[in-house]
């Protein structure tokens, strides 16, 4: 696998920053690591090897970038102002500096998706949802999408601005961003298992924010026994990331279960679409109807 680490300068943030850069071409993909972690993060904690066949077959390449989380969200104790503006010299890291470099790197022209677990989730959804024209599309799992959680209530206009159940509740419904929304790829993934309440809670509220506003949002909340951790990240990342960057046609062994949680009571086009390819190339569908969602079965 190719691997190369960079170090670069911002200016935004006034210190050198890092990115790990794995395989060679492919759809571009900004990964932000957990909650205080840098970008070893996902290569630490076994997850670059869960992708090793989409990176080494040339299909994504993955620009894993360094937080500064310890004087944003996680700075309980410090200056709420403090801690919201350094969360904003970190966004304007990623689109100034960041985004040039993938591009620079990358080379095939493709928008970036941006992923990220856990509180990399959020870091995911805030840069996607506020530059549409940017970025083409965000996988989140198991994020928390309100800023205002990590500051007991207290919101200012850069917390707002990095709070996106807030702007985005406050979005317009004829907002140009919302076409935008709807020709990209949005995947918000929570388990409801143990350490997840603030994810179901905030992954509730976005579905809801998409119903209301028209966006093709698919919201997936797993089953109780999905927790918050790195064993189910990796199980999702695997059954979302085909759909992400649209390699598939899908290929299904035995018994594949497609969840669609019912929050919005439609499937998304984004699903439709989907669906319509996995019941094409299928021979026997089984429809079962539970409290929590539709359950679509193929058994082969």
């Amino acid at each position: 696998m190719e691997r190369h680490y960079y170090t670069q300068y911002s200016e935004h943030l006034q210190r050198e920053m890092h990115v790990l850069v794995y395989g060679y071409t492919g759809v571009p993909i900004i990964v932000f690591p957990c909650q205080d972690s840098m970008c070893d993060n996902f290569e630490n904690f076994g997850m670059i090897d869960v992708l090793q066949d989409y990176i080494d077959g040339g299909k994504i390449q993955l620009f894993s970038v360094d937080t500064v989380d310890k004087e944003s969200w996680s700075d309980t104790w410090g200056d709420k102002g403090y801690r919201a503006w350094v969360q904003e010299c970190y966004y304007r890291y990623i689109v100034d500096e960041v985004l040039p470099m993938v591009h620079e790197i990358n080379g095939t022209g493709q928008l970036p998706l941006t992923l990220g677990c856990s509180l990399g989730a959020t870091h995911a959804a805030i840069v996607f949802f506020r530059r549409p024209d940017l970025f083409g599309g965000v996988l989140g799992m198991s994020g928390c999408y309100d800023a205002t959680y990590f500051t007991d209530g207290w919101c200012d206009e850069n917390l707002y601005n990095n709070s996106p159940v807030h702007f985005l509740e406050n979005m317009p419904s004829d907002h140009p961003y919302i076409q935008l929304y709807n020709e990209r790829k949005i995947i918000l993934c929570v388990g409801q298992g143990n350490w997840e309440s603030e994810g179901i809670r905030t992954t509730g509220q976005m579905a809801d924010i998409f119903y209301r506003k028209g966006i093709h949002g698919w919201t997936d909340f797993w089953g109780y026994d999905v927790d918050h951790d790195w064993p189910w990240w990796k199980k999702q990342i695997r059954y979302f990331l085909p759909f992400l960057v649209a390699i598939l046609r899908p290929s299904f062994d035995k018994v594949t279960t497609l969840k669609i949680f019912k929050y919005t009571g439609q499937l998304t086009s984004f699903q439709f679409d989907f669906l319509c390819d996995f019941l094409k190339c299928q021979s026997r569908l089984m429809r079962t109807q539970h409290l929590d969602g539709i359950n679509i079965v193929i058994r082969i």
